[in-house]
């Protein structure tokens, strides 16, 4: 029996609409422990990728799926609901678009499931011509609702948000922090709510789509200083709260491969970088780059990032790639304007990494310019800096050791778990 059906059952409707319209924080402040559930959603090529790794995964346990989802230690994998819990708080993820995953949870919950299609090739590229998502990128946070009525935008369909919407009343969570804004809509969150009325926290590192009512949230957060601003010109509270590392994987990783890429990126090349792809193609015209990520399609063929490119890397092989290399550049996504804060800055660092990163305003806030990290605030300049440091190596270690050790201290899952438990007024 769902929690509200139980609370009405035993004549306590006015108790159960009190506690769904007064902020929980005035019920939970007194609790020691919360339960909190992470909604998060997959890269289709990610999940093509793991499931070719692991013959026969799609018909293992949901627990055995989620445990070959962490190991991978892609995206955020569990290190949000593993630090919950390291506070002391129950803690899950669920994956809402894992179509296997979910599959499997619902055969062993008893509910009745279409058997999804076996994992197959990679996700086809995306038909949109390369210089039209260029075109149109600028536009993306006024089209989306157009693209979603259309059926042209991530959702889940009716069968996938029922079982998601099972899990949550089986969970029974405090807190939702919801990080896919897009597959889990504020349609579907007013559906969340109304089962067991958790405090709901989104999260989202690219400004949303417009003509929501982002009122059904009790917190929004984002690294970026402007999609708070967005939000709170909608009426919403919002907060910045910045991404972060997980120290637990220098533990599981595998042993430190030799240094033997002088220069690589790692991440997207796509029509929402273009100020990336200008200085990596300046880089690439000079230096052997390695270039690992995703986009390259939709790049003229005359572009010299062609001939650097590694393929895509995905988790331990990310952090792999980082440590095989001499030297790693960051490039922030257009939309982040004059602000740091993407993961590259905490994953990049945190393993070790000696990171060439794009000045920024606010990047002081967050590492020592020249100490902790080195910044480059032209293509010119990038390639002065390759030049000295390349050539400078106790210069480059130093860096990098600093920058490791800033983020070690200052940039932890744990201190951004902590962060969101206490804005939410879970102290």
């Amino acid at each position: 029996m769902s929690l509200s059906v139980a609370m009405l059952a035993h004549g306590n409707a006015i108790l159960f609409l009190l506690w769904c319209v007064t902020p929980r924080s005035l019920f939970e402040l007194s609790r020691d422990t919360v339960r909190i559930l992470i909604l998060n959603a997959d890269y289709p090529r990610f999940l093509s990728w793991l499931y070719r790794r692991h013959p026969g995964l799609e018909n293992e346990t949901y627990a055995a799926q989620m445990g070959a989802r962490n190991a991978s230690l892609f995206g955020v994998a569990d290190f949000y609901s593993r630090n919950f819990a390291g506070l002391g708080h129950v803690a899950a993820d669920i994956h809402v678009n894992n179509p296997w995953m979910r599959a499997a949870w619902a055969r062993e919950h008893g509910l009745a499931v279409t058997d999804p299609p076996p994992p197959g090739a990679p996700a086809a590229r995306d038909v949109v011509p390369g210089w039209l998502q260029r075109a149109v990128a600028p536009f993306k946070p006024v089209l989306r609702p157009l693209a979603r009525k259309v059926g042209l935008s991530p959702r889940l369909d009716a069968e996938a948000e029922n079982i998601l919407l099972a899990q949550i009343e089986d969970f029974k969570p405090d807190l939702v922090l919801n990080q896919d804004l897009f597959h889990v809509d504020t349609r579907l969150v007013r559906r969340i709510k109304q089962i067991c009325c958790p405090i709901m926290v989104g999260q989202v590192g690219i400004v949303p789509s417009r003509g929501e009512d982002w009122s059904v949230y009790d917190l929004l957060i984002s690294q970026i200083a402007a999609v708070v601003d967005f939000f709170r010109q909608q009426g919403a509270r919002s907060e910045v709260i910045h991404l972060g590392f997980e120290p637990a994987i220098l533990d599981v990783l595998p042993p430190a491969p030799a240094r033997s890429i002088d220069v690589s990126f790692v991440g997207a090349v796509s029509a929402d970088h273009q100020q990336r792809v200008a200085q990596l193609e300046a880089v690439a015209r000079r230096y052997d780059l390695k270039l690992f990520g995703s986009g390259l399609h939709t790049l003229p063929a005359s572009s010299p990032l062609h001939r650097c490119y590694q393929g895509e890397v995905w988790g331990v092989d990310m952090y792999q790639a980082l440590r095989a290399s001499r030297l790693t550049l960051n490039s922030h996504i257009d939309m982040a304007g004059p602000e740091a804060g993407n993961a590259r800055l905490f994953e990049a660092t945190g393993i070790g990494a000696f990171l060439l990163t794009d000045f920024k305003d606010n990047l002081h806030t967050l590492f020592e310019p020249g100490r902790e990290v080195a910044t480059w605030r032209s293509a010119d300049d990038c390639i002065a800096l390759i030049d000295r440091y390349l050539n400078d190596e106790p210069a480059r270690m130093a860096i990098a050791a600093a920058g490791q050790a800033r983020t070690l201290s200052t940039h932890t899952f744990r201190q951004r778990v902590g962060t969101i438990l206490q804005l939410a007024g879970h102290t």
